[in-house]
């Protein structure tokens, strides 16, 4: 489960603080830019956990249908469908787009590994029913606390976006500014 830990270290502990977003209204644009990026890249980190999980919740899914409908053809020879299938269908959640990469993927795809260290998925055709139920509840469980966490992420970013549109809309920043901001970058 995704604990957030009060006064904690981690993105995810700071973003999710209480009093992340307390003072918004007397921090300058670009402090409360630099919040929202990293709420963002939480979000972006929370939104890959996500796939991964849902990837293996698909595969256990698949497994135990094959298994009740008797079929013959194994999860390997069906996988490029099993995983296409979240990839081409209806979108489900809150979903945004994102311009950024995760940033901790490898740690990512070593947590969902760890949720079910004695379960194998590369072999899931030789699983006994007891440890795909067992794979499934520990998948979904992460994933149901793996979401309520990205929408509180979300929650803030949604709030540093609203102060950042206000500040434009009453004209205590402007486009012009940033525009001449981004060209100092370069």
């Amino acid at each position: 489960m995704i604990e957030v830990r009060p006064g904690g270290r981690r993105r995810i502990d700071r973003v999710l603080a209480p009093d992340y977003t307390s003072d918004i209204e007397q921090r300058t644009l670009g402090e409360v830019r630099a919040l929202r990026d990293e709420a963002a890249q939480e979000e972006t980190d929370l939104s890959y956990l996500r796939r991964v999980l849902h990837a293996r919740i698909d595969i256990v899914r698949a497994e135990q249908r094959r298994r009740r409908e008797g079929g013959s053809a194994s999860v390997v020879e069906q996988l490029v469908n099993i995983l296409s299938d979240n990839a081409v269908g209806p979108a489900a959640g809150s979903g945004r787009h994102q311009t950024t990469e995760p940033s901790r993927a490898e740690a990512h795809r070593r947590h969902v590994e760890a949720l079910i260290s004695d379960v194998d998925l590369s072999d899931v055709m030789s699983l006994s029913e007891a440890k795909l139920d067992q794979a499934l509840g520990a998948y979904t469980a992460e994933e149901d606390s793996v979401s309520r966490r990205r929408r509180e992420v979300q929650g803030v970013v949604d709030r540093l976006n609203a102060d950042i549109a206000r500040r434009y809309r009453e004209g205590a920043a402007s486009v012009d500014d940033r525009l001449a901001e981004e060209r100092d970058r370069r």
